[in-house]
């Protein structure tokens, strides 16, 4: 990921804390400051499909943030010091968790649309739409996952030996 173009040509980058089942984020973020880039997260509003991607000012920044009932690490819903990624210039790049992917860059999300949603708004931003990478294990790479019309894919996906 660290060595990756598209990585080293991004200034703005939103990435997502991983779930213990997930490819695990925190040397990536923690290279995100290293390198002097902008870190963005994901603030799942509950009962909705709206997320905001919210900056980070710090690796050390995570161990303030709040736990949600999907035990998923993310600011407050009262927090509204922190820059949302499009009321500035937008993202360079997103980082995108899923459960299954298939090679024509469809993916199988947890079902609530939350990323097809963001990307929706990215698309109508100034800055346009990020190039977006889905990060994988070799496990969960099939043949074909369902999509539907307002999937948006994604433009890459990284997994061991790809």
């Amino acid at each position: 990921v660290i060595g990756h173009p598209k990585y080293q040509e991004s200034k703005r980058i939103a990435i997502f804390l991983s779930m213990p089942d997930e490819i695990q984020t925190e040397e990536i973020i923690k290279d995100i400051f290293k390198q002097g880039k902008e870190c963005f997260i994901p603030r799942y509003k509950p009962h909705s499909n709206h997320m905001d991607m919210l900056k980070l000012s710090s690796a050390e920044d995570i161990s303030s943030l709040t736990l949600t009932s999907w035990n998923i690490l993310q600011p407050s819903d009262d927090d509204s010091v922190r820059e949302e990624a499009l009321a500035g210039g937008g993202l360079d790049l997103i980082f995108m968790p899923g459960l299954g992917f298939d090679k024509k860059g469809n993916r199988l999300g947890r079902g609530k649309g939350y990323y097809d949603t963001y990307l929706e708004r990215c698309i109508k931003h100034p800055s346009g739409k990020p190039y977006t990478i889905a990060l994988a294990f070799r496990e969960q790479i099939c043949e074909s996952v369902p999509a539907a019309e307002n999937d948006v894919q994604v433009d890459e996906i990284l997994y061991e030996d790809c």
